[in-house]
Parts: structure tokens; sequence; C-alpha cells
């Protein structure tokens, strides 16, 4: 069936498909419940547990499933969950339990995996580094965050090994030899004198799960503080959304026997970790690891390993779509993206190269757990500007004003999530935090949009002075810092440069003295920063940069201004 020929849900028709799933009661069962002071009308009842308990639970039921493949290698839930309770018997034989925050640095390895359900599973909080991070970055967020045992790669190791000894680091090296290691994950999980039990000492719901660190509009990143309610109301909220829709288009298939996905996405992002490894491993969904990306590949993987789902950014929807053979894509019931919006082209060129797969898009951020909007099937058809719906039964997505009034339907303003998912807060950052929230509890997200009168969330605008680069956060404020070490540079301004398949890519206006070296800046930010957050359009201001009424710099007059003229400074692909 092409899923262009799939009536779309009415906004009436979806509120009754709500109100029949929340009938049926479990596992989605809803209470009123007061969080942190705000006042939700639903919350999951299995939120008042902690994940652990509900890993467990899980894993009963899926114990003998096949849950990761990499490469050679595969293993069951129940083999995961074994190691992994290992690994937290032996943390916890370390000193380490509620109150102590153990970082993950390295790149996606079954070892990842193992090494977060040991932390949580431990009662610790879990710390995932962008592995994409230079030094001083990953020693910002090891500094920050507090934490002093760290499972990491060789390359990571590497990074952080000048400041061990002075951070007083414990490294356990996840899967290849690290330099100066203290131990060995593979020797730990071959210790049998280890339980592999689960430890039965109590975990608060509200307590904090998970600090995952996210680019802002204000430089360095923000360490968001992820409580185990807040994600377990995420994966649920996915789950009911997706038995929504089961209940009605039936003749959709959308959630296949042994379903399978691709992991392509970092599991130091939200969108790797809970919509795909945490949301795989409740559902019993095999997840499938790749080394790095390669969209041929990655289409072979999926016909030979008969997967049924693909998240990814736009970019690599696009990529997938256009490198597919026929007969790699036939398993496929969905390609999902996030990170940042789909163009509506690729939206259009999917439903005529692959009319059979659903197209499917949702927004969150890391401070909702990545819960947002979603919208799939004949509605993304319909609507392909819109980011979906809110996902229901208990997130709402509203439009305030810039006095915080909340707005009629239709009328745009700043969009605001409020949920049982979001955020506790920002790590020893009170201010911050503060300005994120509108009482009552609605977040701040920083873009602008409407919802319209079917319920679906358009977004316009952004209010934060960020980009978004193939899904990645990038604050404009970070780059333009690191930018200013460079003796010469007097002014910088750091903004967003549209590009056809990243969606956007960093671009930089600098005014200095006259023999300045564009190259030099560039390869400046690339040995201080992260290789995506690097400006790969690098404009030389002839004068100082223009200023509005306020003396700030007016980014709105660079961005036109630079639209008609080739940048000085260009990398070829970025």
């Amino acid at each position: 069936m092409s899923v262009a020929n799939i009536p779309p849900v009415s906004k009436e028709e979806f509120q009754k498909g709500i109100e029949a799933v929340l009938a049926a009661g479990a596992p989605f069962d809803v209470v009123p419940q007061t969080i942190r002071g705000v006042d939700y009308p639903r919350v999951f009842a299995l939120s008042n547990l902690s994940l652990r308990e509900v890993l467990a639970l899980k894993t009963a039921e899926h114990k003998d499933k096949e849950f990761i493949v990499y490469e050679g290698e595969r293993f069951t839930t129940g083999e995961i969950w074994a190691r992994s309770m290992r690994f937290a018997n032996w943390l916890k034989s370390q000193g380490v339990g509620p109150g102590h925050r153990v970082a993950i640095a390295m790149r996606n390895y079954p070892e990842w995996c193992v090494a977060y359900l040991g932390i949580v599973c431990a009662g610790a909080t879990v710390v995932p580094l962008n592995a994409w991070w230079q030094s001083d970055e990953l020693r910002y967020g090891i500094e920050t965050s507090e934490a002093k045992f760290v499972v990491l790669d060789a390359k990571r190791g590497e990074m952080m090994l000048p400041y061990k000894e002075e951070l007083d680091l414990v490294f356990v090296a996840g899967r290849e030899e690290v330099g100066s290691q203290d131990h060995h994950m593979h020797a730990i999980l071959a210790d049998d004198s280890i339980s592999m039990d689960m430890p039965q000492d109590p975990i608060d719901p509200d307590s904090d799960y998970c600090l995952l660190y996210t680019s802002g509009s204000t430089g360095r990143p923000k360490g968001a503080l992820l409580t185990h309610r807040g994600v377990l109301t995420a994966v649920l909220s996915w789950s009911f959304l997706l038995a929504v829709l089961d209940h009605l288009r039936p003749e959709v298939k959308l959630t296949p026997d042994n379903p399978g996905m691709l992991l392509n996405l970092p599991l130091f992002h939200v969108t790797g970790l809970h919509s795909m490894f945490l949301l795989g491993y409740l559902a019993g969904r095999k997840l499938v690891f790749t080394y790095r990306w390669d969209p041929a590949q990655a289409a072979q993987i999926i016909r030979e390993e008969k997967l049924t789902n693909f998240i990814g950014v736009p970019t690599m929807a696009y990529e997938l779509i256009k490198a597919a053979s026929p007969g790699d894509l036939d398993t496929l019931v969905d390609i999902g993206t996030g990170g940042s919006k789909r163009p509506e082209a690729q939206v259009s060129l999917q439903n005529e190269m692959f009319p059979q797969i659903s197209a499917s898009s949702g927004y969150g951020m890391t401070e909702t757990n990545a819960l947002g909007t979603h919208i799939a099937l004949g509605d993304y058809v319909r609507v392909p500007n819109s980011t979906g719906r809110a996902i229901p039964p208990v997130t709402e997505v509203k439009a305030f004003d810039e006095d915080g009034n909340q707005l009629p339907d239709g009328e745009t303003g700043e969009i605001c999530i409020k949920s049982p998912a979001t955020m506790r807060g920002y790590l020893n950052n009170q201010e911050a935090t503060d300005a994120a929230f509108l009482p009552d509890g609605w977040f701040r997200t920083g873009d602008v949009g409407l919802i319209d009168d079917e319920g679906y969330i358009i977004i316009k605008d952004r209010l934060k002075d960020m980009i978004i680069r193939g899904g990645e956060n990038i604050s404009c404020l970070e780059v333009e810092n690191v930018l200013h070490e460079v003796e010469g540079v007097d002014e910088v301004a750091v903004f967003a440069v549209p590009h056809e398949t990243l969606g956007e890519v960093v671009g930089a206006a600098i005014f200095g003295r006259d023999d300045l070296d564009l190259a030099a800046v560039r390869d400046h930010a690339a040995a201080r920063m992260a290789a995506f957050k690097v400006p790969t359009r690098i404009w030389r201001s002839p004068g100082m940069l223009p200023r509005g009424s306020t003396g700030k710099i007016d980014k709105k007059i660079i961005r036109e201004v630079t639209k008609e003229h080739a940048a000085h400074f260009q990398l070829g692909d970025d």
C-alpha cells in the first residue's frame, strides 16, 4: 500500500484513538501527580518505578531475543543484561552508587550499552560524553560533571591522558586497550567472582539517571539533568503513540514482527540513546551497529538483517534512499528523521521512490528526553512542513507570547513543551534553569512557530543564536569565543549558512588585521573544537561588522549580505 493513499488522521479521530488506548489500561495507566511543584493531569503510573525496575521486567520478557549485532558478534537481551549486572556490581564494589556520576567517552560499541546499563542499575548517574569532542571539550565535561570513573576507547583515552592524574580519573577500557588504563571491561566481565544479580538498593524515580550535555546559545554546553521518571515517560509515550496509530490504522503494520533497526546515530545523543537503544531494549527490537555511516553499506545491512525501522538525521535518510539498490529496503516499514527539519522535497522523493515505506519525523530536545511531537503516514505526506502533533497522552505543546501568555491556535509565538519527561534542570546553573521555564512547568524551546487548527506544530524560526548542522546543535557564541582567540581577529559573527543536505553549516564573518590568514583561523578552531562546530564558510569584512540600534552585531544583515558574495575561505564538501 502506498503511504500517500493512507487517510490522514483528523484531530478528532486522533483524540478518540488516545481515549481508546487509555481506556484499555496497562501498561499505559495514567494518574494525576505533582512533580517538582508542577501539577500534571496525566502521569504514567509505570513512571513511579525506576528505570532499573522497568528494564528488569522487560529483560525477563525478551531475554532470549537477539538484541545487539556488531560485525560478527551477536548478543541476546539476556546476555547483555547479565554483563551489565556484573559491571553494575563491580562499580558498587568500587564505591560507586547513588550520588555518583560515571562518564562514557567512546564510539558506539556493544560495551557502550553494557556500561550504560551497568551504571544506571548501580544507581549512579551516567554521563555520555560527546565522542566528537576534542581534548579541551572532554575535560570540560569531566570537570563539570565531577565524574571520576570513565569508560572509554583508545582515541578518547589519548585525548584525556594529559589530565588523568590531575583530575584523579579512573580509566576503564571499553573494548580495545587504552593507554594508562586502570581496568578493562572485558576482564571485569570475565570475573566469575562478581555477581550477575541485579542490585537491590532502592532508586528514587525522581533522582538523576543521566547527565547529557547540550549546546545552546550561551557558549559552553549545558548539562541537562534527566531523571528516571523523565526517560520512562518518553519511552512510554512513544510506545503509546504507536498503539494509537495501530488502533486507528490497523491496515498499516508500524509494529512488525521481529522488529530490527540500524543503530547509525551516536549513543551520546538522546535520539540514539533513547529513541533507538533504550526503546529498542524495552520493545525487544534488534539493533545492528554500524562502525561508521556509509549509506550503501547501510542499505546492504538492512537487506541482510531484514531490518524494519530506520532513524537518522535528514541527510542520512536522503543518502539511504539514493544509495539503495532494488530489494535493499523491502523490509523497512518506516524511515524516520530527527535533529533538524527534513526538507519537503526529500519527503516527496522518498514517497516517489519507496511509496510503501512511511516517512516520519520527530521533534524533541535533550532537555525533554527527545519527547515532543511526531508525524508519520498520510499526515506527513499531506503536511510535510509540520513536525507533527504533540505526542500523547502526557505531553502538551503550545505557543506563548513574549510576556509568557499562552496563544490561541494559529498565532505565532515561542513553542513550549510541558511534560513529566522534561529535565530537572541544568547542572550547577540555576539562572539558566529558571530562564528555561515559564511558570507551571512549560519548557521554552527557543523555537518560534504555531499550532494549526488540526493540532500540527509548524516551526518557523529560532529565537536562540544556534546552528543545527546535520542534527548537531552548535552554539554560535561558543564558536565566536574560540575564533576571538586568534591574534588579529577584532570582530566575529558566527551564523547559519543554508546547506542542501546538512540543513545548515557554520559560517563566520570576520573583521580584523588585513593580513589575517583565514585558513589559519579555521585550523585554530579545528584544534579546539569538534569538527562539526568548525566554520566551513568564512567571509572577510572590509570594515567593522554592522550593528543594530542596540549596538549588537546585526546577524540578519550579515546573513543577507553574505548570500550575495562568495566566501573568502570555503571547504569543498563541508
